[in-house]
């Protein structure tokens, strides 16, 4: 029966505060996870604000191409003539 006794105490004063410890541990840490979790979702939020115009920017940028590939390929053919 002390024996009984004597396991119960080591139960109560050494293993249930070191569970406790580690389970403090785990839950800081899921609440630092979910710290960056809401932060990770607001910037996609916000990303997705800023990709409301790429079709016509891209567009934009088609067309600027286009041109400069025009006007190098009529720069080309000048600097062709002058050398040849």
């Amino acid at each position: 029966m002390v024996l009984w006794w004597i396991g119960n105490a080591i139960l109560l004063f050494v293993v249930v505060p070191v569970l406790v410890a580690l389970l403090n541990r785990v839950l800081a840490a899921l609440e630092r996870i979910r710290a960056a979790t809401d932060d990770i979702l607001s910037g996609g939020v916000a990303l997705t604000g800023e990709l409301d115009n790429v079709p016509e920017l891209l567009a934009t940028t088609d067309r600027t191409v286009r041109d400069v590939a025009v006007g190098a390929t009529r720069y080309a053919g000048s600097v062709a003539r002058l050398l040849g």
